[in-house]
Protein backbone atom coordinates (compact mmCIF):
# COMPACT_ATOMS: atom_id res chain seq x y z
CA UNK A 1 0.00 0.00 0.00
CA UNK A 2 1.37 3.04 -0.99
CA UNK A 3 0.68 6.82 -0.13
CA UNK A 4 0.98 10.49 -1.10
CA UNK A 5 2.05 10.70 2.57
CA UNK A 6 5.34 8.68 1.90
CA UNK A 7 7.85 11.40 0.86
CA UNK A 8 9.96 13.13 2.67
CA UNK A 9 8.58 16.73 2.45
CA UNK A 10 5.28 15.95 4.42
CA UNK A 11 5.29 16.64 8.16
CA UNK A 12 4.95 14.03 10.75
CA UNK A 13 1.86 15.87 12.07
CA UNK A 14 0.08 15.77 8.90
CA UNK A 15 0.97 11.90 7.72
CA UNK A 16 -0.26 10.92 11.50
CA UNK A 17 -3.14 13.08 11.43
CA UNK A 18 -4.20 11.21 8.34
CA UNK A 19 -3.61 7.86 10.30
CA UNK A 20 -5.80 8.93 12.78
CA UNK A 21 -8.43 10.35 10.58
CA UNK A 22 -9.00 6.89 8.52
CA UNK A 23 -11.74 4.77 9.30
CA UNK A 24 -11.73 1.56 11.05
CA UNK A 25 -10.77 0.58 14.44
CA UNK A 26 -7.46 -0.94 14.16
CA UNK A 27 -4.15 -0.08 11.95
CA UNK A 28 -1.42 -2.44 11.41
CA UNK A 29 1.85 -1.19 11.83
CA UNK A 30 2.44 -2.80 8.59
CA UNK A 31 -0.16 -0.05 7.36
CA UNK A 32 2.12 2.73 9.65
CA UNK A 33 5.29 1.86 7.47
CA UNK A 34 3.32 2.10 4.33
CA UNK A 35 2.38 5.72 5.46
CA UNK A 36 5.71 6.65 6.03
CA UNK A 37 7.97 4.89 3.14
CA UNK A 38 11.75 6.01 3.73
CA UNK A 39 11.17 7.65 7.15
CA UNK A 40 9.38 4.59 8.64
CA UNK A 41 12.43 3.81 10.77
CA UNK A 42 11.66 7.35 12.88
CA UNK A 43 7.91 7.43 12.57
CA UNK A 44 7.64 3.82 13.62
CA UNK A 45 9.99 4.83 16.60
CA UNK A 46 7.66 7.64 16.92
CA UNK A 47 3.95 5.78 16.51
CA UNK A 48 5.14 2.83 19.17
CA UNK A 49 6.73 5.33 21.95
CA UNK A 50 3.72 8.28 22.30
CA UNK A 51 1.01 5.94 23.31
CA UNK A 52 2.83 5.01 26.00
CA UNK A 53 2.18 8.44 27.41
CA UNK A 54 -1.37 7.49 28.22
CA UNK A 55 -3.28 5.60 30.99
CA UNK A 56 -2.94 1.98 29.36
CA UNK A 57 -4.63 -1.15 30.29
CA UNK A 58 -1.93 -3.31 31.79
CA UNK A 59 0.56 -5.16 29.17
CA UNK A 60 0.16 -2.57 26.55
CA UNK A 61 3.59 -1.58 27.23
CA UNK A 62 5.08 -4.85 26.39
CA UNK A 63 2.86 -4.99 23.51
CA UNK A 64 4.12 -1.36 22.08
CA UNK A 65 7.43 -2.17 23.27
CA UNK A 66 8.25 -5.21 21.95
CA UNK A 67 8.40 -3.86 18.37
CA UNK A 68 10.67 -1.12 19.18
CA UNK A 69 12.99 -4.00 20.71
CA UNK A 70 13.12 -5.60 16.89
CA UNK A 71 13.51 -2.12 15.19
CA UNK A 72 16.06 -0.32 17.68
CA UNK A 73 18.79 -2.75 17.03
CA UNK A 74 18.23 -3.07 13.41
CA UNK A 75 18.78 0.51 13.65
CA UNK A 76 22.19 -0.26 15.82
CA UNK A 77 23.14 -2.47 13.17
CA UNK A 78 22.92 -0.26 10.13
CA UNK A 79 19.75 -1.54 8.84
CA UNK A 80 18.34 0.62 6.26
CA UNK A 81 14.93 -0.16 5.94
CA UNK A 82 12.95 -1.37 9.08
CA UNK A 83 11.67 -5.06 9.18
CA UNK A 84 9.35 -6.84 11.72
CA UNK A 85 8.13 -10.54 11.19
CA UNK A 86 4.85 -11.05 9.95
CA UNK A 87 2.98 -11.49 13.21
CA UNK A 88 4.28 -7.96 14.21
CA UNK A 89 3.94 -6.56 10.61
CA UNK A 90 0.48 -7.38 11.19
CA UNK A 91 -0.45 -6.69 14.36
CA UNK A 92 -3.26 -4.00 14.76
CA UNK A 93 -2.84 -0.99 17.15
CA UNK A 94 -6.25 0.73 18.34
CA UNK A 95 -6.65 3.56 16.60
CA UNK A 96 -8.20 5.72 19.27
CA UNK A 97 -4.96 5.25 21.16
CA UNK A 98 -3.08 6.59 18.61
CA UNK A 99 -6.07 9.23 18.41
CA UNK A 100 -5.71 10.10 22.18
CA UNK A 101 -2.06 9.86 21.77
CA UNK A 102 -1.50 12.63 19.08
CA UNK A 103 -3.96 15.02 20.77
CA UNK A 104 -1.79 14.73 23.66
CA UNK A 105 1.47 15.59 21.82
CA UNK A 106 -0.32 17.36 18.61
CA UNK A 107 0.23 21.03 19.83
CA UNK A 108 3.71 20.26 21.02
CA UNK A 109 4.50 18.62 17.88
CA UNK A 110 3.11 21.78 15.98
CA UNK A 111 5.53 24.13 16.93
CA UNK A 112 8.38 21.93 17.60
CA UNK A 113 7.72 21.63 13.59
CA UNK A 114 7.68 24.86 13.19
CA UNK A 115 11.28 25.50 14.56
CA UNK A 116 12.76 22.10 13.33
CA UNK A 117 15.01 21.35 9.80
CA UNK A 118 17.90 19.45 9.14
CA UNK A 119 20.50 20.37 11.93
CA UNK A 120 23.81 19.22 13.00
CA UNK A 121 23.27 16.27 9.99
CA UNK A 122 26.63 14.67 10.88
CA UNK A 123 25.43 13.29 13.46
CA UNK A 124 22.51 11.14 11.30
CA UNK A 125 26.09 9.40 9.56
CA UNK A 126 26.14 5.76 10.21
CA UNK A 127 27.75 5.77 13.05
CA UNK A 128 25.55 8.62 15.00
CA UNK A 129 22.52 6.41 13.44
CA UNK A 130 23.63 3.37 15.29
CA UNK A 131 24.58 5.31 18.49
CA UNK A 132 20.26 6.35 18.20
CA UNK A 133 19.65 2.40 17.92
CA UNK A 134 21.90 1.63 20.47
CA UNK A 135 20.04 4.06 23.33
CA UNK A 136 16.27 3.02 22.01
CA UNK A 137 17.58 -0.54 22.43
CA UNK A 138 17.89 -0.18 26.21
CA UNK A 139 15.46 2.83 26.33
CA UNK A 140 13.11 -0.43 24.73
CA UNK A 141 13.85 -2.57 27.81
CA UNK A 142 13.19 -0.06 30.21
CA UNK A 143 10.28 0.61 28.97
CA UNK A 144 8.40 -3.27 28.65
CA UNK A 145 9.85 -3.45 32.76
CA UNK A 146 6.96 -3.06 35.17
CA UNK A 147 8.06 -0.12 37.21
CA UNK A 148 5.22 2.08 38.02
CA UNK A 149 5.50 5.17 36.16
CA UNK A 150 8.51 3.69 34.53
CA UNK A 151 7.33 3.97 30.93
CA UNK A 152 7.08 8.39 30.39
CA UNK A 153 10.69 9.05 30.48
CA UNK A 154 11.48 6.39 27.95
CA UNK A 155 8.45 6.84 26.32
CA UNK A 156 9.03 10.99 25.38
CA UNK A 157 13.17 9.97 24.86
CA UNK A 158 12.27 7.23 21.79
CA UNK A 159 9.63 9.48 20.69
CA UNK A 160 12.11 12.56 20.62
CA UNK A 161 14.70 9.79 18.72
CA UNK A 162 12.01 8.91 15.85
CA UNK A 163 11.39 12.64 15.53
CA UNK A 164 15.02 13.52 15.38
CA UNK A 165 15.37 10.71 12.69
CA UNK A 166 12.63 12.09 10.36
CA UNK A 167 13.52 15.61 11.09
CA UNK A 168 17.13 15.12 10.26
CA UNK A 169 17.22 17.35 13.72
CA UNK A 170 20.41 16.41 15.50
CA UNK A 171 19.70 19.39 18.14
CA UNK A 172 16.69 17.24 18.74
CA UNK A 173 18.46 14.53 18.89
CA UNK A 174 20.94 15.89 21.27
CA UNK A 175 18.24 16.42 23.65
CA UNK A 176 17.05 12.99 23.63
CA UNK A 177 20.37 12.30 24.52
CA UNK A 178 20.63 13.65 27.36
CA UNK A 179 16.78 12.57 28.24
CA UNK A 180 18.56 9.15 27.90
CA UNK A 181 21.09 9.99 30.73
CA UNK A 182 18.17 11.20 32.76
CA UNK A 183 16.17 7.88 32.21
CA UNK A 184 19.35 5.44 33.03
CA UNK A 185 19.78 8.14 36.22
CA UNK A 186 16.34 7.65 37.39
CA UNK A 187 16.23 3.70 36.32
CA UNK A 188 19.48 3.54 38.73
CA UNK A 189 17.75 4.99 41.54
CA UNK A 190 14.56 3.25 41.71
CA UNK A 191 16.45 -0.11 41.59
CA UNK A 192 18.72 1.11 44.11
CA UNK A 193 15.92 2.75 46.36
CA UNK A 194 13.82 -0.68 45.95
CA UNK A 195 16.93 -2.86 47.03
CA UNK A 196 17.28 -0.49 50.14
CA UNK A 197 13.62 -1.21 51.20
CA UNK A 198 14.07 -4.98 49.97
CA UNK A 199 16.94 -5.54 52.48
CA UNK A 200 15.02 -3.09 55.29
CA UNK A 201 12.11 -5.52 55.07
CA UNK A 202 14.05 -8.54 55.12
CA UNK A 203 16.21 -7.15 58.18
CA UNK A 204 13.38 -6.17 60.58
CA UNK A 205 11.77 -9.68 59.64
CA UNK A 206 15.27 -10.98 60.90
CA UNK A 207 15.88 -12.74 57.61
CA UNK A 208 19.16 -11.21 57.16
Amino acid sequence: MEHVGSDRERPLSAVLREICDEPGEMVTLGEVTAHFGPRAFGALLFVLAIPNLLPLPPGSTTILGAPIMILAPQLAIGVRRPWLPKFLDRRPIRREWLRQAYAKVERSLLRIEMVSGPRLTWMFGPWGERLVGLACSALAFVLILPIPLGNVLPSITIGLFGFSLIQRDGVVALAASLLTAASVAALTAGVAAAWLALRHILGVLGWI
